[in-house]
């Protein structure tokens, strides 16, 4: 579990320097990119297709974690607009809240438990 947490904290560190980079450079520009190259049937646009498809897995999984709770929907929301940058710091202060129980980080305690 450690080095899983080296990584979440090396992820995490990495994805705000690298977005903080790219926003001095460009603005906060993204979406009209993001869909653009998507709409215009790229390569870049496939890549963006098939990573929107796990930030949507991502968020799902957040939102059913906390079991569609009104909180955990909002964190499924987050987590799919925020991407690694969320999900990396919720994995790791969930990997340190259950003690690095995987199944307990996985499935949620009550799910867990039962």
């Amino acid at each position: 579990m450690g080095a899983f947490q080296i990584l979440l904290g090396i992820l995490t560190t990495g994805i705000i320097g690298y977005t903080g980079i790219v926003i001095f450079n460009h603005g906060w520009n993204l979406l009209p990119i993001f869909f653009g190259d998507m709409a215009a049937m790229t390569w870049p646009g496939q890549f963006n297709l098939d990573f929107m498809c796990f930030l949507i897995l991502s968020g799902l999984w957040l939102a059913w974690r906390h079991h569609f709770t009104l909180g955990g929907l909002a964190l499924g929301v987050l987590g799919f607009f925020g991407g690694i940058m969320v999900l990396a710091p919720y994995l790791l202060f969930a990997s340190f809240k259950t003690n690095g129980d995987t199944k307990i980080l996985l499935l949620g305690k009550v799910r867990a438990d039962s």
